[in-house]
């Protein structure tokens, strides 16, 4: 294989022929068998504070809390209230049924510890608190807080309805989302898969090959992300597990796709198939490596994010993505020449049949875009620029009670909750003082506007030299309302005590909030910059590095524009969340780049066959060539991303439709017809300063070869 890089040329060695495809297969499935059998799971990370830093200042609270001895419990909080219209009151009887739930719940309360109660002022609710352990793991967690709602619904009648929300609630729901998500989401992309590929190639068998690589690839690629969590600074969660898989087997199989395109091409025009793959891979994996390359090095600028969350993305979907291009350009090739021709049966490619470049749908196509560059051109412009209108109204920041598509008993006890208590009550703010400024402190907080009560925490040591004082806001968790309280208590506990820390779940998400923001300016610029040098490297032009960024960033700026306009009006979704303007980016910018890496590079590959003419023939010719088997790659890549709504998770679902969509945008547009009319508008300065711009001025109008008629 001859690998280019500046001009340097090195070659490395090919694994297949008669005997050593049979090797590769065979060392493979072994080594494959071996990282699965390793029993190593991946460290994994608290949902809770996925998109807070340590060195977040509501981090460093719950920290100080937990070193005073104020953190060891956890409420769970039990809304009990009777349905109906208007919420009618709590009757005597069911104030008796309360007092008799306090005393059956204390069993599960953490030891040392007792449940308490409290009556809504309207008289219409009530609320126990079940003191657990702070410390519990989540499987615990889900083993208590099941327990508690499976004893509550049996025991509660005539009416009266018990929800468990609170912090230990939402964790448990939190993890339900992704119970079995694994092997449902990786059965469903599967199942995507193999149906595109079967379309695709309309073979009976030809589709296994790629999808068994890929899938073993895929589980693979969780054993090496599981060591690479012993060994590298970031850890997993469900979401960076689930878009981990994605990545695997969307960016696998579009390599695969590539890979085999070329194969079939080159048996087209060798009788030895060993030796067709050998070219097939030569002539593939500097565009696959270049795609691999770019998509790897913008995971990596996530390394420079502060959310714990988006590290785990990129570290996580960086290995996944290493794994997926080694098992295509070395496992692949050896499991396609093994079985022969026949695998292609019944379309079997034979030696000196002709390629028809010049005809079919992509040539026509691409002929339509090259006579016509202007008007196609600017129609494809007028499009980006109508679907990105909709960001004017784009919001961002989801509460913990929007996460689910679904509505799980923790988001409407917290509503029920918010309806007849003070919205906060469930998880009070916290605020860490010097123990001599606590009484100042605690009188001022509670004069602020927005803030119900303010009250020191029982739990803190008396001899420790600082203690906490639990703020319940009258704002829904999250809200506009509640940051700007937290923004208020921050300015006025400063003021009282410089050292004064704010935490809690509301300061925790004003704190991801900014961190989000932060991470946006810091890596997407980044990515734009690792973008751009891949390009200018694999192409050698300025020009062409240059525009292929700005068409993938206006394909990301519609895809946004598109989609939000979908969630507003259809979805009903309230914003987008936090991380996935950053996550959809980079996706969208790194993949996306991929198919225009494919068909310029080989426009590039085109043109210095033919010198005279770089610009309307090599990329009328790219395109009818790659046409085909890149729209295949980027629809299949778009229903892989979208398998991401099988799970009721909204920021998943966000990121898959708009990754999907937008590689759909940039597949059927961008790439084929908006890059051809402006390679084809610029004609040499596309390539400039690379070689091809430098031509003698009097090859510029070449004597034209009559075009064959289309059949």
């Amino acid at each position: 294989m001859e690998l280019f890089d500046g001009g340097t040329k090195r070659r490395l060695p090919h694994l297949v022929g008669p005997r050593l495809s049979w090797l590769v297969v065979l060392v493979a499935v072994v080594f494959s068998g071996l990282a699965l059998a390793l029993p190593i799971t991946a460290q994994e990370s608290d949902a809770g504070v996925a998109n807070v830093p340590t060195s977040a200042e509501s981090r460093q609270a719950e920290q100080v809390r937990d070193d005073l001895g104020g953190s060891e419990i956890v409420p769970a909080i039990v809304v009990i209230d009777r349905t109906g219209q208007g919420g009618p009151k709590l009757t005597d009887d069911d104030r008796a049924t309360v007092e008799t739930l306090v005393k059956s719940l204390q069993r599960y309360a953490v030891e040392g510890s007792s449940v308490f109660q409290q009556y809504s002022d309207d008289g219409a609710a009530a609320i126990v608190g079940v003191p657990l352990s702070a410390r519990a793991s989540n499987d615990e967690l889900v083993a208590t807080v099941g327990d508690m709602r499976t004893y509550l619904g049996q025991e509660l009648t005539g009416g009266l309805r018990a929800q468990v929300t609170g912090g230990p609630a939402f964790t448990v729901d939190l993890a339900g989302v992704f119970d079995g998500a694994d092997t449902r989401l990786l059965m469903v992309t599967a199942l995507v898969v193999a149906v595109l590929l079967l379309l695709t190639y309309r073979s009976p068998w030809l589709w296994l090959v790629p999808l068994i690589v890929v899938g073993v690839a895929d589980q693979v690629a969780v054993s090496v992300v599981a060591i690479g969590t012993k060994v590298l600074p970031f850890t997993t969660d469900g979401a960076s597990v689930g878009i981990t898989s994605v990545l695997v087997f969307g960016a696998g199989t579009n390599y695969a796709l590539l890979l085999i395109a070329r194969y079939r091409e080159e048996l087209r025009r060798h009788e030895n198939r060993y030796e067709a793959m050998r070219i097939a891979v030569d002539r593939a994996a500097p565009a696959i490596l270049a795609s691999s390359g770019t998509v790897v090095l913008a995971l990596l600028c996530l390394g420079f994010a502060q959310s714990p969350s988006s590290r785990n993305i990129g570290l996580g979907g960086a290995l996944g993505i290493v794994t997926a291009v080694l098992y295509a350009l070395l496992v692949l090739p050896a499991a396609m020449t093994v079985p022969g021709r026949r695998l292609f049966w019944p379309f079997v490619p034979r030696a000196g049949q002709e390629v028809a470049e010049r005809s079919g749908f992509w040539w026509r196509v691409a002929e339509g875009v090259t006579r016509r560059p202007v008007l196609v051109g600017s129609a494809s412009l007028v499009l980006l620029a109508v679907l990105m209108i909709p960001l004017v109204g784009l919001r961002t920041g989801l509460s913990q009670t929007e996460q689910f598509r679904a509505t799980p008993e923790s988001v409407t006890g917290q509503e029920t909750l918010g309806e007849h208590f003070p919205a906060g009550s469930s998880q009070p703010t916290i605020v860490v003082v010097a123990r001599d400024a606590a009484e100042k402190a605690q009188t001022a907080l509670a004069d602020l506007d927005g803030v119900r009560s303010a009250r020191p925490e029982q739990s803190t040591s008396a001899t420790a030299d600082r203690t906490v004082i639990d703020v319940v806001l009258d704002a829904a968790p999250a809200s506009d309302a509640a940051f700007g309280t937290i923004e208020r208590i921050r300015t006025t506990v400063d003021g009282i005590d410089p050292q004064a820390l704010v935490g809690g779940s509301d300061a925790q998400a004003l704190d991801a909030d900014r961190i989000a923001d932060r991470d946006r300016r810091i890596v997407i610029p980044l990515v734009l910059l690792v973008v751009l040098a891949v390009l200018l490297v694999l192409l050698r032009s300025l020009v062409a590095a240059v525009l292929l960024v700005l068409t993938v960033v206006a394909t990301y700026a519609a895809a946004m524009g598109a989609a939000w306009f979908a969630f507003d009006r259809w979805f009903g979704f309230p914003a987008l969340d936090l991380i996935v303007p950053l996550m959809a980016f980079l996706f969208l910018v790194a993949l996306g780049v991929d198919y225009n890496i494919f068909l310029t590079t080989r426009a590039r590959e085109e043109a210095a066959k033919s010198p005279e003419d770089v610009a309307r023939g090599p990329i009328s010719l790219a395109l009818a060539v790659t046409g085909g088997v890149i729209t295949s790659a980027g629809i299949l890549l778009a229903a892989v991303f979208a398998v991401l709504g099988v799970l009721p998770l909204i920021t998943l679902t966000q990121i898959g439709v708009i990754v999907g969509f937008g590689v759909l945008l940039d597949t059927l547009l961008v790439r084929s017809v908006l890059v051809p009319a402006l390679v084809t508008l610029l004609g040499r300065w596309f390539w400039w300063p690379g070689e091809l711009s430098r031509r003698p001025a009097e090859q510029e109008e070449p004597e034209k070869t009559p075009v064959q008629p289309m059949r």
